[in-house]
C-alpha cells in the first residue's frame, strides 16, 4: 500500500511574496506602538528623513522606513541609505539583548550595507538603551511576552548580555 504524500507548502517563501509597503507599514506601526515612547527623546537629528531597510534574510521580508518626529514612517520602494540584514532569530536575540550587535557584525551575521557610518550611528544609539527602560515603556502584555521570550531563549542562568555596563 502506498503512503499518501502531501504537497509541499511553501510557508517560508510566502512572506517574500508579500508587497513591500504593507510589510513596511506593519513594521513601522508595531515599532511605534511598542518602542517609540522609550526612544523618542533620543537625538534623532542625524538620522531623520534618511531611508532605512531591515531585511529579515530567512523570511525574505524587507521593511523600508524613515524616522520622523512621530516615529518610523513606512517608505515605498527599494532605495535605502542603509540596510540591516540578519535572520529573524538574530534580530530577536538583538532586541532581547541576548546577543551583542558587535559580535554579530564581526561574525557577518548582522550585515550593515550602504551608508555604514549611518548604520553604525543607529546601532550605537539603540545599543545605548537599557533593556529594562525599554520594557517599562511597553504596553504591559508586550513587556510580559518579551520577558518570557527572553527567559526562554537565554541560556540557563543567563539574564542576557551586559552591554556597555547594563
Amino acid at each position: 500500500m502506498s503512503r499518501l504524500k502531501l504537497p509541499a507548502f511553501p510557508i517560508p517563501r510566502l512572506p517574500a511574496a508579500m508587497p513591500g509597503l504593507p510589510v513596511s507599514a506593519a513594521f513601522s506601526a508595531l515599532f511605534n506602538l511598542a518602542a517609540w515612547r522609550a526612544l523618542k527623546d533620543m537625538d534623532w537629528d542625524n538620522v531623520r528623513d534618511k531611508r532605512f531597510c531591515v531585511h529579515v534574510r530567512d523570511l525574505g521580508l524587507k521593511s523600508h522606513f524613515s524616522v520622523g518626529a512621530g516615529g518610523l514612517r513606512p517608505q515605498f520602494g527599494d532605495h535605502a541609505d542603509v540596510t540591516f540584514t540578519a535572520t529573524a532569530m538574530d534580530f530577536t536575540r538583538l532586541a532581547l539583548r541576548l546577543e551583542d550587535p558587535d559580535t554579530l557584525f564581526f561574525n557577518r551575521r548582522l550585515l550593515i550595507e550602504g551608508n555604514t557610518d549611518l548604520g553604525l550611528t543607529v546601532k550605537n544609539m539603540l545599543d545605548g538603551i537599557e533593556f529594562e527602560t525599554l520594557l517599562a515603556s511597553l504596553p504591559v502584555p508586550l513587556a510580559y511576552v518579551m520577558r518570557r521570550l527572553r527567559d526562554r531563549l537565554a541560556p540557563d542562568g543567563d539574564d542576557g548580555l551586559v552591554l556597555n555596563g547594563r
